[in-house]
């Protein structure tokens, strides 16, 4: 049985929401939660139940959002340095946080290790598509801020693999975003990178922000800064169309029926669709093990989402088929 270990003490709302999340997602699904974080804690919000199934592992320690990243490396006994560990070790199949992203970067990167022919890990989200999937992923969003040529056809190796194993796409397509979808396009990077890209499977050439979004592309590729940027700035336009919509429906009498009839076929399905907590986490690609780190306001069903994310990907072999993918590329 796939074993996950859980950050419980990380995330911006403490361990009551993940502990929910674990509770939700075991109850739904056969997997072995290992929860690593103050024993007391955890089992206060334990239901008696549990107690005997659920493993903890105690870690006094807490990694804060505004402690240094690379301060985790010293701090054995805090939570997600234990977490990661018990991958490293092989006593989990993955780790679940919702706890400090970089230190978690820095700490699976570090101690777990990278696979066999990836010199830099890419962390992937998962962003909304009109695509006949639904969802397209864009990577880096973070992990790298300043990258190689051969970083970015790296990451489209990986981004090409993960579509096809988890989003179950015979042939993925994949792109490098650039500011135009013209081979001439682009920075000194993507120029560079335009090149090597293609031997990868699927490499359809140059793309632009919108192809992340109006179903054209699969899988985008980029650096982490402004992988990180259109993260960001998508979130934000979603936010903040949302409140334009409920700003409007409130003035009008008749967009308040309107609002009111689509409120489950049309509103929820587009929430659904745009909401983090759907898909949990964003998977550290690169990294020979599972991480799957979530976003530090995760509530119970990001949680639950995020475990789920973690046996989906230490069940798909998708870390085998990178190396191998990376191997047999890298001889042509």
């Amino acid at each position: 049985m796939i074993k996950v270990a859980i950050d419980a003490m990380g995330g911006d709302f403490g361990p009551a929401p993940i502990i929910e999340g674990v509770i939700q997602a075991f109850e739904e699904r056969k997997f072995t939660p290992i929860l690593v974080g103050n024993k007391a804690k955890l089992l206060s919000l334990i239901p008696a139940k549990y107690q005997q199934t659920f493993q903890i592992v105690e870690a006094d320690d807490v990694i804060d959002m505004s402690d240094s990243a690379t301060s985790a490396l010293k701090r054995k006994e805090s939570s997600i340095y234990k977490a990661v560990e018990l991958v490293k070790e092989g006593l989990a199949d993955g780790v679940v946080s919702a706890g400090h992203s970089g230190a978690t970067m820095s700490l699976a990167t570090l101690r777990i290790g990278r696979l066999g022919g990836i010199s830099k890990p890419a962390l992937a989200t998962i962003m909304p598509s009109l695509n006949h999937y639904g969802k397209s992923l864009l990577l880096d969003v973070g992990a790298v801020t300043d990258c190689t040529p051969k970083n970015l056809y790296e990451f489209a190796i990986m981004g090409e693999i993960y579509a096809k194993k988890l989003f179950h796409i015979e042939r993925p397509s994949v792109g490098l975003l650039s500011n135009g979808e013209e081979d001439s396009k682009g920075n000194a990077l993507t120029k560079e990178a335009f090149k090597l890209l293609q031997k990868v499977n699927g490499f359809k050439g140059n793309v632009e922000g919108n192809d992340i979004f109006k179903g054209t592309i699969d899988v985008v590729v980029c650096d982490g800064y402004t992988g990180n940027i259109v993260l960001k700035a998508s979130e934000g336009v979603i936010n903040t169309v949302f409140e334009i919509m409920k700003t409007q429906i409130k003035k009008s009498t008749p967009a308040k029926i309107g609002a009111y009839l689509m409120k489950r076929k049309v509103f929820s399905h587009l929430k659904q669709k745009v909401d983090y907590a759907e898909y949990g986490g964003a998977p550290l690609l690169g990294v020979n093990g599972c991480v799957i780190i979530s976003h530090g306001k995760s509530n119970a069903k990001a949680i639950k989402n995020a475990i789920y994310q973690a046996i989906a990907y230490k069940s798909s072999g998708v870390n085998e088929a990178i190396i191998e993918q990376v191997s047999k590329l890298n001889q042509q």
